[in-house]
């Protein structure tokens, strides 16, 4: 069974949805967790379920669109467990959800600051760390089902997450000599406030969003962060620059 036992995982936008689900999930395998948000109660609520069912953790605020927050957040994990061996970039914002020309600069500006910026600047925090260290680490990305196909009425947030997976392969082949290992993870549609949010925008959001998943459902946090404990585990030391689509089939025709 894998195991996390001595090892230190942060996880940012772990207030909720997928990054709470994973904290949980490393949490329960024995790593101590950094739990990371800009949800200082919704943070501090990851931490204590995480205490709750015996695992180690702390909060640190981090807004991930500033390149500072994620060196303070590495330095804090760093000073409170003494190393980082794990990194989860997982905060995001849906955006608006608009044709390409109903975007504004605002939108655009944003979008790439959290949901594209937010994985850059984690990943020069985290690899200049784990470059300090002999076993290396492994770092795992969030993208989207929208980072390998189009998204109708999501320009900006398509375009963030192609980026993410550009970043993550680049981040791979960098620091392969190193012992670092970097992934990437590309739901589809998750149970999570950002879904729910885009759902509310038009009457029938769901049963279109339902529609194009051939297994006629939304994924679960729970099922995604499975997959990314499983791209961390020792036992998939072979696995590094992939982007794995998590997506009920939807991608499979």
């Amino acid at each position: 069974m894998t195991s996390f036992t001595k090892q230190v995982a942060l996880v940012t936008g772990a207030g909720s949805g997928i990054g709470r689900a994973t904290a949980l999930a490393f949490g329960a395998l024995g790593a101590a967790v950094v739990v990371s948000d800009i949800n200082d109660a919704n943070g501090q609520a990851t931490v204590a379920l995480i205490e709750e069912a015996g695992g180690t953790a702390s909060y640190t605020r981090c807004n991930v669109a500033d390149a500072e927050a994620h060196k303070a957040a590495v330095a804090y994990a760093v000073a409170t467990y003494g190393r980082l061996d794990i990194a989860v970039n997982n905060a995001g914002i849906g955006g608006n959800f608009a044709r390409l020309i109903d975007q504004t600069p605002a939108d655009w500006e944003q979008m790439m600051a959290v949901n594209l910026g937010g994985v850059f600047y984690g990943l020069q925090a985290q690899i200049r760390q784990m470059l300090t260290q002999p076993e290396g680490g492994k770092i795992v990305n969030v993208a989207s089902i929208a980072g390998v196909k189009g998204m109708p009425m999501g320009g900006p947030y398509s375009a963030a997450k192609h980026g993410v997976i550009g970043l993550t392969k680049t981040a791979a082949l960098e620091y392969v000599k190193k012992k670092i290992r970097v992934n990437a993870i590309c739901p589809v549609y998750t149970h999570s406030a950002m879904v729910h949010d885009l759902m509310s925008q038009m009457p029938d959001m769901e049963e279109r969003m339902r529609r194009v998943i051939p297994m006629g459902r939304f994924g679960q946090p729970e099922e995604i962060a499975q997959a990314i404990v499983w791209l961390c585990a020792d036992e998939n030391a072979f696995c590094t620059g992939q982007a794995i689509q998590m997506d009920g089939g939807m991608t499979a025709g």
